[in-house]
């Protein structure tokens, strides 16, 4: 499995804010795994979403059309 590049820290701060009152190592590193899939996924949608926009640039409003086209929000 890939490591992520998010940091343990914020994947244990995820988890508690959550409700877990305990957070295992390899629980905070799958949610950083996970996330970075699917963030990777969003991403990947909203750079075609720019791209056939005509722009180069991708805006925070195609991220946040590719988060919700994408399904996993």
């Amino acid at each position: 499995m890939n490591a992520s590049n998010f940091g343990l820290p914020a994947m244990y701060r995820i988890l508690k804010k959550a409700g877990a009152e305990r957070v295992s190592d390899e629980s905070a590193k799958e949610l950083g795994r996970i996330m970075e899939d699917i963030g990777v996924e969003i991403a990947k949608n909203a750079v075609e979403m720019s791209k056939h926009a005509g722009r180069k640039t991708v805006k925070a409003e195609d991220v946040k059309l590719a988060s919700k086209t994408s399904g996993k929000i």
